[in-house]
């Protein structure tokens, strides 16, 4: 075998136990995840962003503005609530939190995700939902519960409401419903 060919086959070997073991470094189980999770709300609680593994470039969004940090909710998040669910994605390397969250001001129910790569967080995605929130999807949920966000308004019930002519009733929007509607309408070939 020709000394070049033999130099070939050592760097492809030697590239090959590298990825290796680059790859199984970075791979995160659900164990893992739990603990970077744990590490970040943690942190967040803290109020100390070093105290989380956190890349250079790591980037914090709450409710879809960028956060950097140390500000927004390592601000003012004090506790974990009652109410705690962790979901864990190792395919992803992605983890999240759904629950309620102890603020300065009160309780605010929260979902985060975080996502995993070696071993560290590169970016944590926060929504926020407070009571105290003026947000468009509070005042619709405040009118779905019968509350007016004006004023002199009022809500209608859903019975109350007038459909559109034409317009199909609710349940017949199921598919089953609509194949069970064409079935009893006369096509013209």
């Amino acid at each position: 075998m020709p000394r070049y060919a033999r130099w070939i086959v050592c760097s492809v070997m030697m590239m090959a136990v590298g990825t290796a073991s680059a790859s199984a470094q970075e791979a995160c189980d659900r164990a893992c995840l739990r603990t970077m999770l744990d590490q970040y709300l943690n942190a967040v609680i803290k109020h100390d962003p070093a105290a989380a593994p956190l890349v250079v470039g790591f980037r914090q969004t709450e409710n879809a503005i960028n956060v950097r940090p140390g500000n927004g909710v390592w601000k003012s998040v004090t506790a974990l609530g009652a109410v705690q669910r962790r979901y864990l994605d190792p395919v992803s390397g992605q983890a999240a939190y759904y629950g309620t969250m102890e603020e300065s001001g009160g309780t605010a129910i929260v979902t985060v995700r975080v996502r995993v790569e070696g071993r560290r967080l590169t970016e944590a995605e926060w929504y926020l939902a407070r009571a105290d929130d003026r947000s468009e999807r509070s005042a619709s949920a405040r009118e779905t519960a019968g509350q007016s966000s004006q004023p002199g308004l009022s809500v209608e019930e859903p019975a109350a409401r007038s459909r559109r002519p034409g317009e199909p009733a609710v349940g017949s929007r199921h598919p089953r419903a609509h194949r069970q509607q064409l079935l009893r309408c006369d096509h013209v070939a």
